[in-house]
């Protein structure tokens, strides 16, 4: 990287822990988005899209399945593996989504209507995922596995009926094969396909109120608790109208990027806003801002485990918590078992760097977080 790549590296990792809700606690937080959502089908199923010209343009296109048990039941064993200064095994906040696509339902309806399946039902029907639901309940139990909301589903339905009712070659041939990956053109600037919240027109943020509404009770119906913890699907255009309606649905927190320009609609953006662990809204919640990153599967030419170690580091020397924000993907292996191999290795391999140089740590879940910094205790 060279010295001058050190020093803006360096810089970079301090000034973004300057400001927000402090504590000389080591409080260690993994916020792993995309669990119960099914991106692609199978194997079989990627080859057969990239065989009808469906391209790949990142790692999620490539690996990102539905959680397996096997996937589940290698990342319990490495979770275990280790214990924070109270006992403690590492929490995985996996924000999740309440639904997904029932294909089959909107195939028999030849893509009129919109549909979708509550997750449980997803891993019923699905071969191979017999003992994956029960797996979750176990993971929740002991306290290793924490859902918390993502979205109802990860995918912008407005983009999506569009593309069907055109007959999008790209979108019927990824239904074909039970996914939705690679799929590129949604014919708005401010809307990606993956993107639940995102829009274009700013009343559409309406019927985007009507899907958190139905979203959380969703949730409360899957998990047996209200969520109080939340994270946009890949929105970068997500508006803060949709607050209110997130606190009267029970969520307290939101994750939120440090710095986000408010969409006006049709393009338009406002002024930047500034976001800080600890920064409250209107509505009373409380956002948090991930301040570590760890993608060990992505391909940066970066040690993502010394490189979180640092910014671990720098959150603890301006006395911030260390939320570690991450992917499902790096811990996926039904499509790739090498992918999953390498995320579980380098996970195991930074939980022992974390409790060796931090004696005092303290491992914990986001929502616990949000609750923690709404207390005011430190």
């Amino acid at each position: 990287m060279g010295f001058v790549g050190n020093i803006k590296q360096t810089a970079a990792l301090n000034l973004k822990n300057i400001i927000g809700w402090k504590t000389k606690r080591k409080i260690i937080i993994f916020s792993v988005d995309d669990y119960g959502n099914v991106r692609l089908d199978s194997k079989q199923a990627r080859d057969k899209m990239f065989a009808n010209g469906i391209k790949a343009t990142s790692r999620f296109d490539l690996y990102d399945t539905l959680e397996t048990s096997e996937d589940l039941e290698v990342l319990y064993e490495t979770l275990t593996s280790v214990k924070d200064k109270n006992g403690r095994h590492p929490v995985f906040t996996a924000f999740a989504m309440s639904a997904n696509i029932d294909f089959e339902a909107m195939r028999g309806n030849g893509y009129a209507s919109y549909s979708y399946e509550a997750l449980p039902v997803t891993f019923s029907k699905l071969k191979g995922y017999e003992r994956t639901w029960e797996l979750w309940q176990e993971g929740m139990k002991k306290g290793i596995l924490q859902p918390q909301f993502h979205g109802r589903e990860h995918l912008n339905i407005k983009v999506l009926m569009e593309a069907l009712k055109r007959k999008d070659k790209d979108a019927l041939t990824c239904f074909d094969n039970r996914s939705y990956t690679g799929i590129n053109d949604t014919g708005y600037s401010t809307i990606a396909f993956p993107a639940a919240f995102d829009f274009y027109e700013f009343e559409e943020n309406e019927t985007l109120k009507e899907i958190i509404r139905d979203g959380l009770q969703l949730f409360e119906k899957n998990f047996g608790f209200k969520a109080t913890d939340f994270t946009p699907s890949a929105s970068t255009s997500y508006s803060h109208v949709l607050e209110p309606v997130l606190h009267e649905g029970g969520i307290k927190s939101i994750h939120m990027s440090r710095i986000k320009k408010e969409h006006l609609g049709k393009g338009k953006f406002g002024p930047s806003h500034f976001f800080y662990t600890g920064k409250k809204n209107a509505s009373g919640q409380y956002y948090l801002v991930r301040n570590c990153v760890f993608e060990p599967t992505e391909k940066r030419g970066l040690d993502w485990v010394e490189f979180c170690m640092q910014q671990i580091e720098a959150s603890f020397r301006w006395n911030l918590p260390a939320n570690i924000s991450s992917h499902r993907v790096n811990f996926c292996g039904l499509v790739d078992e090498h992918n999953r191999k390498e995320g579980i290795a380098a996970l195991q391999l930074l939980l022992k760097k974390i409790t060796q140089r931090w004696p005092d740590a303290e491992f914990m879940s986001s929502a616990a977080l949000g609750e923690l910094v709404a207390s005011d205790k430190s």
